[in-house]
Formats: structure tokens, C-alpha cells, sequence
């Protein structure tokens, strides 16, 4: 793989609020930033779009591209539940001149920045307890109580591996947390920050 623009990756358990981060900081232009979408092979939720919140493809399609080497960094999270980072896709967004923003499991923010360490950035979200964790989850109606549980039995050790990460953002308020984030990006990538509350 060439090297092109930064890497910033955003790990965390799930509904620790990072995906809520990530697409705040896409809406930021002068961070330059482009969402490098991850292939799956779980099943489609709810409204999501193929190409948009994931490329949709089979556990054997997902096997051929691991054969190929055509990922970035991969991980089997359940049983045949695979995810990745394309390489293709990192490529197309550096051809557009775009720092590359992720939205990824721990494992693979963690595998990446190992990869590239010179030019990733490698934030951790961290939930106020396991607890809260569990709530957000069960609010979002979208999984089973099984789901769940696993997702929370995962997040327990997830957090253990935050120190490992460049930066760890507690996200006990959101309003705060956006900040810290859209501060700490704006710092890596060279983008002159504005704080929301100095617009006012």
C-alpha cells in the first residue's frame, strides 16, 4: 500500500457514542476528513445501505478477499460475523487527497495504528461505566437481549486495551466529548479549531 493522507481512527465498545463523534467530525470541512467505509458479513439493520454504512458481502466472499490479502485489517468478532478494512478503500480516499477517518472495533483501530504508526491517530471513546453501556444499547431496540449481553461480556475487555490507544476520550457528555474530538483532530491533521461556544 502507498502512504497518503492521516489515519484517524475512533475505537470503543459499542454504543460508547463513537459512530456520534465520527460523523460529527465528517461534518467538519476543514478537517479534510473522508468515513473509509468496512466490508461485513452480517446482515443489513434496519435502514442501512450498502456502500454507505458498510459493503455488504457474504462470510465466503468475505473468506476470498482474506485469501487475497485485500485487507487492511480484518477480525472475525462472532461466528462467520467478519469485518474489515479494504484496502481499496483507504486507497480511494488518499487518491482524493482526504484524511481517512475510521469508525472501528478496538482490534482493528489497534491493528492499524501498528501498521501505520507515523500517520494515525488512535482515539479511544470511553463510556461513563459497563453499565450505561447496557442501557444505550437496550434503548437502541435494534438486537436481542443475548446480542447484547455478548456486546456487553466484549466491552469489559475492550476497555482494558484503552491505554494502548493515543488518546482516550470519556464520553460522560456528549457536548464535551464532540469537542475534545473535533479539537484533538483539528490538532493531528494541521486545521485551524474553532470551539462552538466562541461562535456564539
Amino acid at each position: 500500500m502507498s502512504k497518503g493522507g492521516k489515519l484517524i481512527i475512533f475505537s470503543a465498545p459499542s454504543g460508547s457514542g463513537k459512530t456520534t463523534i465520527v460523523r460529527h467530525l465528517l461534518n467538519q470541512p476543514e478537517l479534510n476528513l473522508a468515513f473509509s467505509v468496512s466490508a461485513t458479513s452480517r446482515p443489513r439493520r434496519g435502514k442501512e445501505k450498502d456502500g454507505v454504512n458498510y459493503y455488504f458481502i457474504t462470510a465466503n466472499e468475505f473468506k476470498k478477499h482474506i485469501k487475497n490479502d485485500d485487507f487492511l485489517e480484518w477480525e472475525e468478532v462472532y461466528r462467520d460475523s467478519f469485518y474489515g478494512t479494504l484496502k481499496s478503500e483507504v486507497e480511494r480516499l488518499w487518491a482524493e487527497g482526504k484524511n481517512v477517518i475510521f469508525d472501528i472495533d478496538v482490534v482493528g483501530g489497534l491493528r492499524i495504528k501498528k501498521k501505520f504508526p507515523e500517520q494515525t491517530l488512535a482515539v479511544f471513546v470511553k463510556p461513563p461505566s459497563v453499565d450505561e453501556l447496557k442501557i444505550r444499547l437496550k434503548k437502541r431496540s435494534t438486537e436481542s437481549d443475548d446480542k447484547i449481553n455478548m456486546r456487553v461480556a466484549k466491552a469489559s475487555v475492550e476497555l482494558a486495551t484503552a491505554p494502548q490507544f493515543d488518546e482516550i476520550i470519556k464520553n460522560y457528555d456528549l457536548d464535551i466529548a464532540l469537542e475534545e474530538a473535533h479539537q484533538l483532530v483539528a490538532d493531528y491533521v494541521g486545521a485551524t479549531y474553532k470551539n462552538s461556544q466562541e461562535e456564539e
